[in-house]
This record gives structure tokens, sequence and C-alpha cells, in this order.
């Protein structure tokens, strides 16, 4: 007979909670692990939404595509929430343990870059399988622009017939394209209405950027991150990307 189910069961909560493995003796490890691992499972969370949301837009089924895009930018939102319970580990407290990470790193997260990779932010780092295999593939931007396309607009075949593995361009010619959009939102909804769900995902993933770096800074101050890396200045560096850069710049035109 099978056991009945249960919650911890139904969770694997025996292997979720053993998962959490501190080096040290220091109190606050814990709380680091605890973050981090919770940001990848958001992570995991965030690429299925895309995948998903990626699909319908590539079918112009734009309406049931909103609804995927609207839980990213929530999911977003709980990350950059996250960072304030890491800020009540003082710069002591991190110092005490920070050596066991050794050359482990954030910029490591092969989920993290591939859900940039997916909006369309590509380039930059090692990629890992789950990057690679985005990278080869049209982002969120190519879809979403190719889909403006097929509504009739004039999109620039640069934008639509391109090496999707390379960073994309902002065009002035995208940018005018979504800005006939915006002039006539009661006319093209559809389009209208994905268009700010991908800016509010933008927001919050510039967001997200902007507390990371606060709370880098309020906790190792401008050293060297972990491994090496360059820690709070690059940070700092990609305070300015924009995976939709022309939903942006449309604005000064209206």
């Amino acid at each position: 007979m099978t056991d009945p189910m249960t919650y911890g069961r139904y969770l694997a909560l025996d292997q979720l909670l053993s998962a959490q493995h501190p080096i040290s003796d220091e109190h606050d490890e814990l709380l680091f692990i605890v973050i981090h691992q919770t940001k990848e499972l958001w992570l995991k969370q965030m690429i299925a939404e895309l995948e998903v949301a990626l699909g319908l837009v590539r079918d112009d089924r734009l309406v049931e595509a909103y609804k995927g895009l609207a839980r990213v930018s929530r999911i977003q939102a709980v990350m950059t929430l996250s960072w304030e319970i890491l800020t009540t580990m003082t710069p002591s407290d991190y110092t005490r343990f920070r050596d066991v990470l050794g050359t482990s790193s954030g910029f490591q997260s092969d989920q993290f870059r591939a859900v940039e990779t997916m909006l369309g932010l590509r380039g930059g780092g090692v990629p890992g399988p789950l990057t690679e295999l985005h990278g080869a593939q049209k982002s969120l931007w190519d879809e979403a622009n190719a889909a403006l396309a097929r509504a009739g607009f004039d999109v620039p075949a640069t934008a639509l017939d391109r090496d999707w593995a390379q960073p994309y361009e902002a065009d002035p010619a995208v940018e005018a394209a979504w800005a006939a959009v915006y002039r006539a939102p009661e006319t093209h909804w559809e389009l209208y209405q994905l268009a700010e769900k991908l800016v509010d995902i933008d927001d919050a993933l510039a967001t997200w950027r902007h507390k990371h770096v606060l709370t880098v800074t309020r906790v190792i101050g401008m050293k060297p991150g972990t491994g090496g890396t360059p820690g709070a200045s690059y940070l700092q560096s990609t305070l300015t990307k924009r995976a939709f850069p022309e939903l942006w710049s449309l604005r000064t035109l209206l």
C-alpha cells in the first residue's frame, strides 16, 4: 500500500531542509546560504514562466502571456525585498565566515544569467548550460519585436533576422514602431499592454540591481568580491542595463 501523501513528502522537505551545509560555526552563514538558495529557487520559477511567455508571444497569444510576465515581476519584487534580510548581517558578521566561500560567487549563477539572456541581455561572463541553451534562441525582446512586425508595424529586418547569440543593439526604427503603439494604445491595446508588462520586468530588474549594489556596499564596501570578482564597482556598472531599451527611450518621443 502506498503511503499517504503528506505535506513534508509532497514538498520533499527532508531533502530541502537538509541542503544547507554551513562550513564555519558562525551563525550568520546559515542565513547567507538560505537567502541564496531561495533566490535560485525563485530564478527557477522565473525561467519556467519566461519559457511559457516566450511561446505565447511567438504564437501571438499576447493576452495569455500577461499573467506569466506579471508573475515574473512580482517574483523580482520578492527577491529584491530579500536583500533587506541580508542587510541585518553586519560587515563584522560576514567577515567571520567569508573565507569559507573560496572562489564561489553569485557571478557564477547560471540561472541568473539565463534569465538575463531570455529577456534579451546577452554577452559577458562565462555562460553555463542554461545560458548557452537560451542564448542560441530568440529572446523575449526579439519575440516581442517579431510580434510587432506581424501586427503590421515597420520593424527593420536587422531586428528580425540576426545572430541571436549576439547582444541586441537598440534601433531608432524599433523605437519608432513601438512609439506608434504608445500613441494609439486603444487601437493596439494588446501590444501596448505587452510593452508595459516588459517595462515592469525591466523596472524590477533595475531595482533589484540597485538594492544589490547597496547591500554589497553596506557589507563589504568597495572591496573585491569573493573569488576575485570586482564586487560593488562592477555591480554599479550594470545599473543602466535595460533588456528592452526602446521601451524606455520612446517615452521622450511622446
